[in-house]
């Protein structure tokens, strides 16, 4: 058996960053920048008005100071002439300021009376004017690789960015395995369960930014499991759910040798999720996943997405780590790095008592994995932990 870490060095081995594909600013969130973006346009393209107020000249202000106004700017309508001594133009925020004015008397420190304002006695001190380019100038960058937040899609837009440059999401192939499964909605036998693994995946795998395909139930013969790998030849990574172990049923990496894998590795030193196999078939990659759902959603958070966040350009990062407290008391570790299903709250995080690697209720009541180095010894209340939140 291998470490987690040791795994994880191999899994990155077997695949590299995606080409990049052009899409429309419409479609670009939550996709990954695949390069620098840079502005076409200042922001704001002109000095623009922060306030309602006049325009003037700033050297003119003064305490009871009258100004003339000679016109009015609003936004998309500016005041195209001259602004003289003694005058001023009524503006609105976002307006242009007009040639021949530098501030904006705010509408509270005037007083106005027909077509003349008078200046009050308050300080007047800030100018109340957004500077052209104060946001960012022509040739400013945003940097990728990033994934694309919705603030990242208003700065591109108003970058006048209207397709961008992303990295192509990976396809993603599920092959569920196993007699005894039968897809949701289906009426099982009293010896069959239901295919819950491969839709948690496929959730878990759209949210890691890829695209999972479905693939029908693979039976356990090699016959099925073969043409399970030819109808995901064209993935970029196919993920197998069981039949990884040594049974007599476990069929997976016999048709795996069949369809030319090289293998990587098989086994890794964690709980849950001893009989990992990885390797690449043809063009993609290949992890085999154990087939116990909460095994299968696990190793999904601590080796899937780190897979897919490098085909993303990424980088090359584990799952990221925190530390809190410990809520109470736990037990000594065994000889496998374990990921514990907890939940971190206001106490600080509570390892749940059961960790059977079958129960999806302890799973879906967890928000983070509790991280047990090998042979960890007791802890107590108080004590610090590593946690990777769900």
């Amino acid at each position: 058996m291998i470490t987690v870490a040791e795994a994880l060095a191999h899994l990155f081995t077997l695949v590299s960053p995606l080409e990049a594909e052009d899409i429309a600013l419409t479609k670009a969130h939550g996709r990954v920048l695949a390069k620098d973006v840079r502005a076409t346009r200042n922001q704001p393209p002109f000095a623009a008005s922060a306030m309602d107020g006049y325009a003037v000249n700033s050297a003119e202000i003064g305490p009871g100071q009258t100004f003339d106004v000679i016109g009015e700017a609003a936004a998309g309508h500016r005041w195209d002439c001259t602004v003289g001594s003694g005058q001023t133009v009524r503006i609105f925020t976002g307006a242009p300021l007009p040639d021949g004015t530098d501030h904006v008397l705010i509408q509270e420190n005037v007083a106005r009376s027909g077509d003349t304002i008078t200046v009050d006695d308050s300080a007047n001190d800030k100018p109340h004017v957004r500077p052209a380019g104060a946001d960012y100038k022509i040739g400013d960058a945003i940097k990728g690789p990033r994934r694309l937040t919705p603030s990242d899609i208003a700065l591109l837009a108003s970058m006048n960015i209207a397709n961008v440059p992303v990295v192509r999401r990976p396809i993603v192939a599920i092959i569920a395995t196993g007699d005894e499964l039968v897809q949701p909605g289906e009426t099982p036998s009293d010896d069959q369960i239901i295919a819950s693994n491969s839709y948690g995946l496929a959730a878990l795998i759209e949210e890691f930014g890829a695209q999972a395909r479905l693939l029908p139930i693979a039976r356990d013969n090699l016959a099925s499991l073969e043409l399970a790998f030819d109808l995901a030849a064209d993935a970029d990574l196919i993920i197998t759910i069981g039949g990884a172990s040594v049974g007599d049923h476990d069929l997976v990496g016999d048709a795996a040798q069949a369809k030319g894998m090289q293998r990587a590795f098989y086994k890794v030193a964690m709980r849950p999720g001893k009989p990992l196999m990885a390797g690449r078939i043809g063009n993609a990659a290949m992890i085999g996943l154990p087939g116990n759902p909460v095994s299968a959603m696990v190793c999904g958070h601590i080796f899937v997405a780190p897979v897919i966040r490098k085909m993303l350009g990424l980088g090359t990062h584990p799952a990221p780590r925190e530390i809190h407290k410990l809520a109470k008391d736990i037990p000594a570790n065994g000889p496998r790095e374990h990921y514990m299903r907890a939940h971190l709250g206001v106490d600080g995080v509570t390892i749940f008592d059961r960790q059977d690697s079958a129960l999806l209720t302890v799973l879906a009541d967890a928000n983070c994995l509790a991280v047990r180095p090998m042979d960890d010894p007791a802890r107590h209340a108080g004590t610090s932990i590593e946690i990777i939140r769900l």
